[in-house]
């Protein structure tokens, strides 16, 4: 196997100050190596490469598979608690603010077509420093997420079958779910990608049903008395818990395009992957949320929200697929996890962040699949001793720094490259990223101290890292 060369590049970029949401799409690209002027020079002519493989729509369901995952089998319940029937429009207005980071994130993705996301965003914008941070923190939460999420699935599946609560059946719920979704990722990224569209169909059904059955049955009394009483004052402290309650419901975007040495065309298909999938997902978290709060008696103090409210309306059967798409949720969102965390880590070993064989493309699948089989083998060493629940703390302000730093990354970008046709065009200027940057700002002081200072560590372990990797010729930082 042989590593690929991963090298900055400045490209050209749009600096319009004004002019509506507009994408001007350059020509879709067949089935094809990335070449070195895509993603990387090779050292060797005959060296393997990756296949841009992954279509729009395919990047689409990915997207919809990263973000909507258990937790919505449980948001309505908490929101409920925490706002009441208020919490119907608070999931509408979390889905705009959250929209905010996504057409950043969209935006800096059709400037490149190379894998990294916000560490190849961050990278080019500030330095090799900054961008290592990024990439570093992308990279350690990934880890944790498909650590945690093995652990999920086995608690999940215990509703069906108790032995996968402990002991063997754990064990093997973990190492079977992980070394699945390793085989998959590792024969190639188009077997990655159809799985992924799969499971995120398989997810989405049993949402769909629960809205088209439980439409008929709402009841405005029962979703009135829903949570705190109408009138009563809503305690500050409640609201800075449902914002970020609300506004991680829909994380999980920021990863989509970590893979885009990989994607047919992906300047183009990834803003359009993520801004329908933000307007997708919102629409759906709307309906559920409305269902619940009009079907459920008691919605706050539920424990399962959408089978309890499925088994008024639909029966034990509709409960039952609720409770098996809770399952399949955590799964199709391991498999993007399972994606998305080695091409950070492709992208990090060829910048010369680690051992150079990281970055090593397999000739017959044209996939990392070295960093596949690291993450697969990290995640499963955490997933089985726990470790993973220290790195969890992470989680929050990781996510958080990675937003402010490609909406930050966004403004520095667009100013400081020219027009290119095929750039994304935010109406307002550079009015977006700052409000997307002062969005993410505000999140950040609303964390923990535990969470801060977790993250604080991991950023100086980090940095220790970058110094002992950076080459001689290299420069410090931005």
């Amino acid at each position: 196997m042989s590593a690929v060369a991963i090298p900055r590049v400045r490209a050209g970029f749009a600096d319009a100050d004004s002019g509506t949401l507009a994408l001007t799409l350059p020509p879709g690209d067949a089935l094809e190596p990335s070449s070195s002027d895509r993603t990387g020079a090779r050292s060797a002519d005959t060296a393997p490469s990756t296949l841009r493989a992954v279509s729009r729509w395919q990047l689409l369901g990915l997207s919809i598979n990263d973000v909507v995952g258990s937790g919505i089998y449980l948001l309505p319940a908490t929101a409920a608690a925490l706002l009441g029937p208020s919490s119907l429009w608070a999931v509408l207005l979390a889905g705009f603010a959250v929209g905010l980071l996504v057409l950043c994130y969209a935006q800096a993705a059709s400037y490149f077509d190379q894998p990294g996301g916000g560490y190849l965003y961050a990278r080019e914008a500030f330095g090799s420093f900054i961008g290592f941070e990024v990439g570093w923190m992308l990279l350690l939460t990934r880890i944790a997420t498909a650590a945690a999420l093995s652990n999920g699935l086995a608690e999940a599946v215990a509703h069906f079958w108790p032995g996968a609560a402990s002991g063997a059946g754990r064990i093997a719920v973990v190492v079977g779910s992980l070394a699945l979704l390793v085989a998959i990722n590792l024969v190639g990224v188009r077997a990655a990608a159809r799985a992924g569209v799969l499971l995120a169909i398989a997810k989405l059904l049993p949402l769909f049903l629960f809205v088209l059955l439980g439409a008929s049955h709402f009841d405005a009394a029962i979703a009135d008395s829903a949570g705190a009483l109408p009138g009563d004052a809503i305690p500050l402290r409640n609201l800075g818990e449902a914002a970020l309650l609300l506004l991680f419901a829909y994380a999980g975007f920021e990863n989509l395009p970590a893979a885009a040495g990989e994607y047919r065309n992906p300047r183009r298909d990834v803003p359009f992957a993520l801004l329908t999938m933000i307007a997708s997902v919102t629409a759906i978290y709307f309906a559920v949320q409305w269902v619940a709060l009009g079907t459920l008696p008691g919605l706050a103090e539920s424990k399962a929200p959408l089978a309890e409210a499925a088994a008024r309306f639909g029966g034990w059967w509709l409960a039952l697929i609720l409770t098996v798409g809770a399952s399949v949720s955590i799964l199709g969102t391991n498999n993007n996890t399972v994606m998305m965390a080695p091409r950070y880590l492709l992208a990090l070993a060829a910048d010369g962040y680690g051992p150079r064989a990281l970055a090593a493309i397999h000739p017959r699948f044209r996939t990392p699949a070295v960093a596949i089989l690291s993450i697969g083998a990290i995640s499963l060493a955490l997933a089985l001793s726990g470790s993973f629940v220290q790195l969890a703390l992470l989680s929050v302000v990781s996510r958080l720094c990675t937003y402010l730093g490609t909406a930050v990354s966004v403004l520095v970008l667009r100013r400081r490259h020219g027009d290119r046709p095929e750039a994304l065009q935010l109406p307002g200027g550079p009015l977006i990223p700052i409000l997307a940057t002062l969005l993410s700002l505000g999140l950040l002081a609303s964390a923990s101290w535990k969470n801060l200072v977790a993250a604080a560590i991991a950023l100086a372990v980090g940095a220790v890292v970058y110094l002992l990797r950076r080459k001689p010729d290299e420069a410090p930082a931005g």
